[in-house]
């Protein structure tokens, strides 16, 4: 697997990496596939948006600490605001993995 160009340390720190309780999750009825999330990140909140649904359901994602990007531009997603992304991988069959935190942390620590 090719690696990405390589960035300056400067470029990593423009990245606003953060945990955050996924305070509620829903199904996005017009999609197949995405989840309206509502994440607290200690000091605000956002509406999140990712296309997990078939690897994750709403009751599995709500309560659990994940990490996201919040210093990313809104996106318009099926008609909803996103107002940042869910970190996640993905396995040899393009089944997505959400990066959760292993241990309790204080809503909105960062990353870095």
């Amino acid at each position: 697997m090719s690696t990405k160009p390589i960035i300056k340390f400067e470029d990593w720190q423009k990245l606003d990496i953060r945990i955050g309780r996924i305070e509620s999750a829903e199904a996005v009825p017009e999609s197949k596939k995405l989840v309206k999330m509502h994440v607290d990140f200690g000091d605000f909140k956002r509406q999140i948006c990712a296309g997990i649904i078939k690897s994750y359901s709403p009751e599995q994602l709500t309560g659990r600490q994940s990490l996201f990007l919040v210093n990313m531009e809104t996106k318009a997603i099926a008609g909803l605001e996103s107002q940042g992304m869910l970190l996640a991988t993905h396995m040899d069959d393009n089944t997505p993995v959400v990066l959760m935190a292993e241990k309790e942390v204080k809503n909105g620590a960062d990353i870095g």
